[in-house]
């Protein structure tokens, strides 16, 4: 059962930014608190800009910082780029005037067939290669820097060259891109694959960090699974309080998906990240 973090751990956990993941179920809430310095949007939900909800609009009137953050860019695929979507991501960024713009170290889709899940990449150096010419494709078409995530998965490939910090790191050197760091994710994969999550940050080119992700997950079959639907977990609030103390953290935000709570506990899950 997913532990629920309490007041001890909340006030361990001081950071400079507190930011959120918009959903259009959360948007009366978002607009209620006066603490929320940043929003992280799915690029994919607003498909033109005219699909932009009056919520964000008036975010970015008061200042909040917006982030879009996209899903399907297959940044881990062997097909080409599709540049309709590099090119609405940044449309989007010039129109909130973001910072930058983020997406996974994964693989969604092939021959026009999507995954519908990020989906874990063979760690090679063939790989490495692949996912350089797509991020410089990607890049030429941004206005903005990019950052890339760090996936959650329950398997790997069984002939992988390298480990996967060894491998997200040469990514983000290789590419000079930031990280957008998920806790959650992290804790998911080391228990999911057996590695230690806090050497994992530990290696980690933490100079290249730009903001980091939290969410609630759930233990099903030995497995954990990153769902974004369940409670935030005492284990990626001590990874959190772990990265503190290796780097200084601008952004840290929650992600919460599916079967949204009570405003009573999105304000504890808040507080549970930085102590406002």
């Amino acid at each position: 059962m997913v532990a629920v973090v309490n007041q001890n751990v909340i006030n361990q956990c001081v950071v400079s930014q507190l930011g959120i993941g918009f959903r259009p179920e959360l948007a009366r809430f978002i607009e209620s608190r006066d603490d929320i310095a940043f929003v992280e949007i799915i690029a994919e939900d607003y498909s033109h800009l005219e699909c932009i909800p009056q919520a964000l609009r008036d975010l970015q009137e008061r200042g909040v910082t917006i982030i879009p953050h996209c899903l399907s860019l297959s940044l881990g695929g062997a097909d080409s780029i599709d540049l309709g979507r590099v090119k609405h991501l940044n449309s989007l960024a010039r129109y909130f005037d973001s910072p930058f713009v983020s997406d996974h170290v994964a693989f969604v889709r092939a021959g026009n067939l999507e995954s519908g899940h990020l989906l874990p990449v063979k760690r090679s150096e063939a790989t490495l290669q692949i996912i350089a010419e797509n991020i410089t494709t990607v890049k030429e078409h941004l206005s903005v820097p990019l950052v890339l995530e760090n996936i959650a998965t329950t398997f790997q490939w069984p002939d992988n060259e390298m480990g996967e910090v060894e491998f997200v790191s040469r990514v983000l050197e290789d590419s000079d891109c930031g990280l957008l760091l998920d806790l959650s994710n992290l804790f998911a994969s080391s228990h999911n694959l057996g590695f230690d999550a806090l050497e994992y940050l530990r290696a980690l080119p933490l100079q290249r960090l730009k903001y980091v992700h939290m969410a609630g997950g759930i233990f099903k079959d030995k497995l954990y699974h990153d769902s974004h639907g369940h409670p935030l977990n005492h284990q990626s609030i001590a990874l959190l309080t772990a990265l503190k103390a290796l780097c200084p953290v601008a952004r840290v935000m929650l992600e919460r998906d599916d079967n949204f709570p009570a405003d009573g506990e999105l304000t504890c899950e808040l507080g549970a990240i930085a102590n406002a």
